[in-house]
């Protein structure tokens, strides 16, 4: 498999770019071809103080950085030679099987969505997150990626979610959830009700309305929202989850009687901190363009880079793409009849 890093991407680029990339080549020998895209000397450099000299390793000069202020389409179009783009390039042309980007998010979707175009049948990517509850790990989607979906739209990420909880996360038949107000059916706006008699109609494993609590209180599989209302979840639930550990962490120093019993429970709380930190779960992968892209969080560190790297590894093995092919054909066709 080759992958293509954007190697000037991110809030801590390319210092952590360079050292997941190397923790991951250290890991993973079925990767024949790692692609940094960024300035070379700056790259070269960074490879050099991890003594990195493996052969795998291509850098690919840029002369330019997509900024995080900067409009999402136009850092595009003008932006020709940032390594953002040119790693989409890279995957465009087949030289690479996936990308994988920690910069701005919004030239990533863009970037991807313009050179790579969509998968047949797909008419809008939608960005899939994965999110830890209470029993399992569930895919959010759209967290991001668009904004003023349509009921059609929501409709193919639902399928498109179901073939990543099944293909990815392993859950044979996994149950889809509409985020709405409530749960009952006649719950929600115009939108999420045309939208539910859409999905109750299909042959996904429909749950019914979900409201937030039920991300971790009685969680399904898929979560299904638009991209306004996904990314407002996401980034809420990473701040929860954040608050709650400095708060811990604050109490427990307050005596040390609290902190002889937090060193007991150390290990509890490490896989708690494992369960809930997004370092674990790398990128999200922009599903249904016709290609691999994987969004890191803008401030990966090292591991967080080394595990988008390793996420768009399984997304080339587990041939995710055309899976969705594969089922959006299939509903068309049971559309149709």
């Amino acid at each position: 498999m080759k992958i293509a890093l954007d190697g000037m991407g991110g809030d801590f680029a390319p210092q952590n770019t360079v050292a997941g990339s190397v923790m991951l080549l250290a890991e993973n020998p079925r990767l024949d071809k790692l692609f940094l895209t960024g300035d070379e000397p700056t790259l070269r450099a960074e490879l050099a103080k991890h003594h990195c000299k493996d052969p795998r390793v291509e850098i690919v000069h840029t002369t330019q950085v997509v900024e995080m202020s900067e409009h999402a389409v136009e850092a595009v179009r003008k932006k020709k030679d940032s390594s953002l783009s040119r790693a989409v390039d890279l995957v465009k042309s087949g030289q690479a099987d996936a990308g994988v980007s920690a910069g701005h998010t919004g030239a990533m979707v863009a970037a991807t969505t313009i050179k790579l175009r969509t998968l047949e049948g797909v008419e809008r990517p939608g960005i899939a997150t994965f999110l830890p509850t209470e029993r399992n790990v569930c895919v959010l989607i759209d967290a991001g990626a668009n904004v003023d979906a349509r009921p059609e739209h929501m409709m193919q990420y639902a399928i498109m979610g179901t073939v990543v909880s099944k293909h990815v996360l392993g859950f044979s038949n996994p149950a889809v959830g509409l985020m709405s107000i409530g749960g009952e059916d006649i719950k929600g706006s115009d939108f999420t009700r045309e939208i539910f008699q859409l999905l109750r109609s299909s042959k996904l494993n429909f749950r019914g309305n979900v409201e937030g609590h039920d991300l971790f209180e009685n969680p399904v599989e898929v979560v299904l929202c638009d991209g306004f209302t996904g990314n407002v979840v996401l980034k809420t639930t990473e701040a929860t989850a954040t608050a709650v550990f400095h708060w811990l962490k604050r109490e427990l120093k307050a005596s040390p009687v609290r902190m002889a019993g937090a060193w007991l429970a150390r290990n509890a709380f490490r896989a708690i901190y494992n369960k809930t930190n997004y370092e674990m779960y790398g990128g999200s992968p922009l599903v249904g363009v016709n290609g691999i892209a994987i969004i890191a969080h803008g401030s990966s560190s090292a591991l967080a880079i080394k595990n988008a790297l390793r996420v768009a590894g399984e997304y080339i093995e587990k041939r995710i793409n055309p899976r969705i092919v594969e089922a959006i054909r299939d509903f068309h066709e049971a559309s149709s009849r």
